[in-house]
């Protein structure tokens, strides 16, 4: 099955939702309650769940144990997957710290560095190595994803070494638009363009 990249985030922004729901004891929840959760219309929410091939004829609504396995089995992969971090200055460090634990089936399992005073620590739970290690570590740790955090200048460079050395997907949080092998998987996002489409907004809707 393969579903667009937009029906992909709705998915894993619904599992978030219905896990903070199971944590406060809720056991079924109605399209429209998912909706208002994440200012969509029912509607949509609808569609994308059927386009999981998940229904339900129970009157309460959908069972949220059975839909977070549903979406679980489209997003994630039996045995999980293995990132790093490639650049751990206060941004890289800051998303270590933060994913860590967050998903079963994503592991953060090393972060890379060029600064002397990083290399061979343990950095928000993570061992940090020397990037000259990468192609090395790839293979043993069975890595298939990176975010990228490094510098601008080195982002075209070390994007091309991890394609080389096996990577499959890599999340890119420099301000250096990538170009790769159609065979890997980029996404990007820029923070400052994020940020300026927020300051225009604001701007139109304050403007007199």
């Amino acid at each position: 099955m393969k579903l667009p990249g937009k029906t992909i985030e709705r998915l894993s922004q619904y599992r978030r939702m219905l896990l903070n729901c199971i944590s406060i004891g809720k056991t079924h929840i109605y399209s429209h309650e998912l909706a208002e959760m994440l200012n969509l219309t029912a509607v949509q929410v609808r569609r994308d769940i059927m386009l999981m091939g998940y229904s339900t004829s129970l009157k309460k609504g959908y069972d949220i144990h059975e839909l977070i396995s549903v979406i679980g089995s489209i997003l994630d992969t039996v045995k999980g997957q293995n990132v790093a971090v490639i650049g751990v200055g206060n941004f890289g460090r800051a998303i270590t710290g933060y994913f860590m634990g967050k998903r079963s089936k994503l592991n953060i399992v090393a972060t890379f560095d060029t600064d002397p005073s990083k290399i061979n620590r343990v950095i928000a739970g993570v061992n940090c190595y020397p990037v000259q290690q990468l192609p090395e570590l790839i293979k043993e740790l069975k890595i298939s994803i990176a975010i990228l955090t490094v510098p601008p200048d080195n982002a075209a460079s070390v994007a091309e070494s991890l394609v080389i050395a096996g990577i499959k997907g890599i999340l890119n949080f420099t301000s250096v638009p990538l170009s790769l092998s159609s065979h890997v998987y980029l996404e990007e996002y820029d923070m400052i363009t994020s940020i300026e489409k927020v300051a225009y907004f604001v701007k139109k809707n304050t403007s007199v």
